[in-house]
């Protein structure tokens, strides 16, 4: 495939590096990984030697000082040779720029290069039991008492939930002005932490090496210096700038894992014989193939330009949530058709096929569920 226009010789070195890290290091392990439900910590620690971490991180803070183009590479390689465990999206491309973007000097200079060396592993608590998507309705709340915070409540569905040693934490620090009511504050953790705990690692569908926890606040006692910006009340802001980022970043793996999709299928349908031929040679498989393969083309060129606009300061919040929405529909529906393909194979979980099919799954749900992505479409027709 021709390199993409936001791409070039450095990002494409560090893709090479990416796919060697995960293709030597990391799927070797992966069948591990989803029977203890999480990753190996020290594997954040090697992708943070290798520079793999916080690649667009200013080097003054200890990160690649690259863009996101770097951070789109890694999270193809990813997605493409099929790692579902480390949260390494997440932490890089989704946290760690909410720390860069908000945080106090004080607090990036202390954070960042810990998150860059893979010494510290990033989370946030958006979502709640009784709240998905609905963020302006969360219930837990974080009461100024000097100079600290007192937080209490509980998040669900937290990636990386079960390994990180830093959060952020969306709390009402206002109950009574909705979205006007709630900051960001970022809280150190460990599993001795008076006032916090950790939940089950979750049960999923798929991705189940990656460590989905529920976390639970008691009277957890957070620095009043730990807040994101400059006054209360600006975390739904900053959640709106920076999810058009987390979007795109779905949008990525979706388009990855439909591309690895499709090589997969055609791979295995020339090599496999029904009725005397190969599978590929019968006209639906053909057909089949040829739909799948023209969804992947069009997928990729609408994210490239997505990615483009991106490094641009030009992706508005209609265009992420047209691609994080479209691309996993698409990915839904390819990588469907492609199991389909594999026949009774598909269904069996040795297949990497059955791994994307049940891994894509999730994707149009997080980072806004997709029904949510049409609405805020919506509002801006």
């Amino acid at each position: 495939m021709a390199r993409a226009a936001w791409s070039d010789d450095e990002v494409e070195a560090v893709r090479e590096l990416a796919r060697t890290f995960f293709d030597k290091e990391v799927i070797p392990h992966e069948e591990r990984f989803a029977a203890q439900g999480h990753p190996d910590r020290e594997l954040y620690r090697r992708a943070g030697e290798l520079g793999l971490l916080c690649a667009a991180v200013p080097s003054e803070y200890g990160g690649g000082g690259g863009s996101f183009a770097h951070e789109a590479a890694i999270i193809e390689e990813q997605a493409y040779l099929g790692d579902g465990a480390l949260g390494m999206p997440v932490h890089s491309s989704i946290i760690a720029p909410y720390i860069q973007q908000f945080g106090s000097e004080e607090l990036k200079r202390r954070v960042l290069p810990l998150a860059a060396s893979g010494e510290m592993v990033l989370s946030i608590g958006m979502t709640e039991p009784g709240t998905g998507s609905d963020l302006q309705n969360i219930k837990t709340r974080a009461v100024r008492e000097g100079n600290e915070y007192v937080i209490t409540g509980s998040k669900i569905f937290i990636s990386n939930g079960r390994l990180c040693d830093g959060i952020i934490i969306a709390a009402k620090t206002d109950p009574g002005k909705g979205a006007a009511g709630v900051s960001l504050i970022f809280a150190e953790i460990a599993d001795d932490t008076p006032g916090f705990t950790r939940g089950r690692i979750l049960s999923k569908i798929g991705g189940k090496g990656q460590d989905t926890a529920e976390l639970f606040f008691d009277g957890l006692r957070v620095p009043a210096a730990n807040l994101l910006g400059e006054a209360e009340g600006q975390g739904f802001y900053q959640m709106m700038q920076l999810l058009a980022q987390e979007r795109l970043v779905t949008a990525v793996m979706a388009v990855a894992m439909m591309e690895k999709a499709v090589d997969l299928t055609v791979d295995y349908t020339k090599g496999r014989e029904a009725f005397g031929k190969p599978l590929f040679a019968m006209q639906n498989t053909r057909f089949e193939l040829a739909e799948c393969a023209t969804l992947a083309r069009v997928s990729r060129v609408f994210l490239d330009d997505a990615i483009v606009k991106h490094l641009r300061g030009e992706l508005d919040i209609p265009t992420a949530a047209m691609a994080k929405y479209w691309l996993t529909d698409q990915l839904g529906i390819v990588v469907d058709r492609c199991l389909q393909l594999f026949g009774g194979y598909g269904y069996m979980t040795e297949y990497p096929i059955s791994q994307l099919y049940t891994g894509a799954r999730v994707l149009r749900i997080l980072a806004g569920a997709n029904e949510v992505m049409k609405d805020l479409i919506a509002r801006s027709l």
